[in-house]
């Protein structure tokens, strides 16, 4: 999808809280899940902000209903063209953010022998991961500049380990961590922070789709407010909730036989 941006000033509202100063926020993903919900959280506080996805009619109408000014963008996140517009366009009215989160994501069960699973494949991986980095890219210099900002990724604990079924979202998550983790360290020193949010299972309409249960779902709204707290804090690994901080740990030491054991048979993501 190649369209142009577009671009919506709203209101600011000082009522509705505050956020410690040069709080502007670009958001992608902004339109639905945890992209909304981290939106409405920041508004919350005070941000200014850029949202940007695919399906700007959503978009408006979640700007409309915020208490803060905003910036609504169309673009798809695998577009470098398509990101760079918004990214120039919201630096020149309401100047570097201090907080660029990369959001967009897509989930679909794949399987490597399916040939028609090609496409989902690549489209999950080009927006998981590259969609990422090119968020990122038309900010990097700019906050180099200041010496100051955050980059924040959102990745999974779907990451840590290979599930059955979705290979390549966990494919897509395990790359997002570590390019977070090599562009966090490529920044060092440079005043710019780099934060790698894991969550667990949070209640969307992606993961309403998963016919198997989900320990420890949590909120999209809870969820929002606890990362905006540890991008706050500038942690460099974040896991939510913290139950799925323990069975990610537990899952990273099993043993590649005892694992492959465990999960042979584990309920998978329908295609």
């Amino acid at each position: 999808m190649n369209s142009s941006p577009r671009r919506v000033p709203r209101a600011g509202n000082s009522e509705h809280g505050s956020v410690e100063p040069g709080a502007e926020s670009h958001i992608t993903g902004a339109s639905s899940g945890i992209g909304r919900a981290l939106a409405v959280e920041y508004a919350r506080r005070g941000a200014v902000l850029g949202l940007i996805a695919r399906r700007v009619d959503v978009l408006e109408k979640l700007a409309a209903a915020l208490p803060a000014r905003s910036y609504s963008y169309q673009a798809d996140v695998r577009d470098a063209a398509a990101l760079a517009h918004p990214a120039r366009d919201f630096i020149s009215r309401a100047g570097c953010p201090d907080i660029v989160i990369a959001n967009a994501g897509v989930s679909a069960g794949t399987l490597t022998p399916e040939v028609d699973d090609n496409k989902v494949f690549e489209e999950i991986l080009a927006t998981n991961l590259t969609g990422m980095m090119l968020t990122f890219q038309p900010f990097i210099e700019a906050m180099r500049a200041r010496r100051q900002g955050v980059l924040v990724g959102i990745a999974s604990v779907a990451g840590f380990r290979g599930l059955p079924g979705v290979a390549a979202y966990s494919a897509s998550k395990a790359g997002a961590i570590s390019y977070l983790e090599s562009l966090r360290v490529e920044l060092s020193g440079s005043g710019v922070s780099v934060v790698t949010l894991c969550p667990g299972y949070i209640a969307t309409k992606l993961t309403a789709k998963n016919p198997y249960s989900m320990p420890f779902l949590m909120k999209a709204d809870v969820a929002a407010g606890k990362m905006a707290l540890a991008i706050a804090a500038r942690k460099r690994f974040y896991v939510l909730p913290w139950q799925m901080a323990l069975v990610g740990w537990m899952l990273r030491c099993l043993p590649r036989p005892l694992y492959d054991l465990l999960f042979a048979y584990a309920p998978q993501k329908p295609r």
